[in-house]
């Protein structure tokens, strides 16, 4: 998946049109390809701050955020459009019963009444705390787990019911590692500074939360450490998160019976029943050893150990829909202190965000008629199009692949599913409950739906129609087992040109490169695994896969090289995924882009050649400041690069860019020949 956002609302870019490669004299507003880029700067040492850091400079982040750049301006400007959603509706005295905007206003309305919010604190889980309490023995804390799966969060492990991975047309259950309280196992085992400040800060944020909970001081520090102790067992039996990205490592189906054979301690047909499943035949476990310790730690550890880990898990999960005294000590540790953010966001900002989360399929449909511009799908699979004509092109021009392995990723490539702009048809939401009585059972009816929606597909026929993000959420996935790409609507607006297009060279290095990057995935090491239809299968030849993984272990060690903050290195191997869908999406944006007028006409615009707003326009759509604590924690616990190497790591790889900014031997940025990733 590939995070991308577009031009600031502060961007006016004038687009001179002439016939030769001289510029016009005609009087131009200030680009913001030119007027972002630091000079001080070589292109060849640092070109993410060659083209950002000025802006970074007039910008600061602010103190709600942990970031600041592209991705918050646009951010902004979706927030502001759904708030206007959401007050119109929450407005309405004659909203219809069940409609999509009686919904959106009641649930925005319960969140904005802080007065009857700050009044409830956190009596509204009562009955849930008092349901916990009472548990007697481990099926107890099973029955308790699965309600908890539906309504908040995911305790003791990973629960989903999604397509089989090597059977594409059919609905599996899948259980996975899971149930801890921090981003990633490595929290609770590193030993740098920054580790072992954030594991005693959580200790204290475990004793703050149990005192929420009236623990007395002595019961919540006693509380607290069993937590952290049950917890670090369960991080220990954990994979480090670069195994789980094996799919074949981690596709280890069992039997029903096999499976509660395996973890006597744990009733799997209470969970399931809890969950509304039933008659489930067999069982896809991500990590069998991961359950197999699980089962032991169920019955090692105390029962009232685990009564408390439930009861922190249900607040957690729920605290940021409750009072501020309960928000606010989630913020400090979960915002402030693993991210560095200084403050909290305005409630309307954190009320709107949930909203769209919970409501999004509903919120989806109000925006495409009143936000969406007229032609958005067609445009975007036009754009679609291209890239994957050019990927054909690549694929069939390939000196390492051989003609049989050519011919089945060709017909993958033609097999992809592009899902662009909109939905067709959208999800009936009309059995979920929302109305103004309580903001937090809000948001638990809206994760029950979704769950009870999701459980209802097991047994039935893959919807391969169906979309897994909304139009209003600027982002885009690559789905293996449907072989498919969605690229929502709401990432063809280039805010600064409404009422015209942006330049080419913006439109391929943007939105070019977002297609380019999800159809990448489709062969990067963990897409190839796949065949046309979406099923776990080899499909190259033996010398072909070594060859692939050859290049790819360039590009791990490529990145492993790369020191992110303090001395913290990325994890090549945990992002190598992403790193080479970036390379792909831009050297299929940067070849589509040479078909344009503008770049086969030598435009100059802002006295910047094509080539050269190109990968400007690619380092605008990473323009993206983020705090130390930030990068930090993305480091240890997700498989995407910072946003700096998403721009310096790609483009150092690419003989065009080295060209177009005079990148040469002796800058940072150069990488001999022999060394440079090559992959398609």
């Amino acid at each position: 998946m590939k995070k991308h956002f577009f031009l600031s609302l502060l961007i006016i870019v004038t687009v001179i049109t002439i016939s030769s490669c001289k510029q016009s004299k005609k009087e131009q507003v200030a680009d913001a390809l030119v007027s972002h880029i630091d000079s001080t700067i070589k292109p060849g040492d640092d070109f993410f701050l060659f083209a950002n850091g000025k802006w970074f400079r007039q910008n600061p982040i602010p103190g709600s955020e942990q970031s600041n750049g592209i991705w918050q301006l646009i951010q902004d400007t979706i927030n502001a459009q759904i708030r206007h959603v959401c007050e119109s509706s929450a407005t309405m005295k004659d909203a219809l019963k069940g409609s999509n905007k009686q919904k959106i206003g009641d649930f925005f309305y319960t969140g904005m009444d802080s007065v009857t919010l700050n009044k409830r604190g956190i009596s509204d889980l009562k009955s849930d705390f008092d349901m916990i309490d009472a548990i007697k023995d481990i099926n107890g804390v099973i029955k308790t787990a699965s309600y908890m799966h539906t309504v908040a969060g995911s305790p003791l492990f990973g629960f989903y019911a999604g397509q089989d991975d090597k059977i594409s047309s059919k609905i599996a259950i899948m259980i996975y590692q899971g149930g801890l309280s921090l981003p990633d196992r490595s929290f609770y085992f590193d030993n740098d500074a920054r580790a072992v400040s954030i594991r005693q800060k959580f200790v204290n944020h475990l004793e703050n939360m149990f005192a929420i909970m009236g623990y007395s001081p002595e019961k919540g520090k006693t509380a607290a450490q069993g937590l952290m102790k049950l917890e670090t067992s369960i991080a220990k039996t954990s994979r480090k998160r670069e195994d789980t990205r094996d799919p074949w490592m981690n596709y280890n189906k069992l039997p029903f019976k096999q499976l509660t054979e395996s973890t006597p301690n744990i009733d799997w047909k209470i969970f399931m029943s809890g969950v509304g499943l039933h008659n489930v035949d067999s069982v896809i476990v991500g990590q069998p050893d991961f359950l197999k310790s699980l089962n032991g730690y169920l019955t090692s550890y105390p029962l009232a150990d685990w009564k408390n880990y439930l009861k922190y898990h249900l607040l957690r999960n729920l605290s940021g829909y409750m009072d501020d005294k309960t928000y606010i000590e989630f913020f400090n540790f979960y915002s402030a202190t693993l991210r560095g953010v200084k403050e909290p966001k305005p409630r309307w900002k954190r009320v709107v965000q949930q909203t769209d989360g919970s409501l999004g399929e509903l919120i989806g449909q109000v925006y495409v008629d009143e936000y969406l511009p007229k032609g958005t799908k067609e445009k975007l699979i036009e754009i679609g199009n291209v890239i994957k004509i050019i990927f054909a092109e690549r694929i069939n021009a390939l000196d390492w692949m051989s003609s049989a392995t050519k011919e089945k990723a060709l017909k993958k490539l033609s097999s992809v599913i592009m899902k662009v702009g909109y939905p067709d048809k959208w999800k009936d939401l009309s059995a979920m409950q929302i109305d103004r009585t309580s903001f937090v059972k809000n948001v638990m009816n809206a994760t029950k739906w979704e769950v009870n929606y999701m459980i209802s597909k097991y047994g039935k026929p893959v919807d391969r129609s169906e979309w897994g993000m909304e139009p209003q959420t600027y982002n885009a996935y690559y789905n293996p087992s449907n072989n498919e790409i969605c690229i929502p609507g709401c990432n063809i607006i280039v805010p600064g040109y409404e009422g015209k297009m942006a330049d080419d060279a913006l439109l391929y290095s943007i939105i070019g490169a977002t297609f380019g990057h999800e159809i990448t995935h489709g062969f990067d090491d963990q897409g190839c695994k796949y065949n046309a239809m979406g099923n776990l299968q080899n499909w190259w030849t033996p010398e072909d896969s070594i060859k692939f993984y050859t290049k790819t272990k360039m590009i791990v060690k490529q990145f492993n090289k790369y020191i992110a903050v303090d001395s913290l290195h990325i994890n090549g191997e945990l992002t190598q995924g992403e790193n080479i869908a970036d390379l792909g999406g831009t050297i299929m944006a940067y070849e589509a882009f040479k078909r344009t007028d503008q770049f086969k006409n030598n435009v100059i615009i802002a006295g910047l050649n094509p080539s050269q707003r190109f990968f400007l326009g690619y380092a605008l759509a990473w323009m993206v400041n983020e705090r130390p604590e930030t990068v930090a924690s993305q480091v240890k616990s997700n498989e995407h690069s910072p946003a700096k190497f998403r721009v310096n790591g790609p483009l150092s790889n690419i003989p065009e860019f080295y060209q177009a900014f005079g990148v040469k031997q002796g800058d940072a940025l150069w990488v001999p020949d022999s060394l440079r990733v090559k992959i398609w």
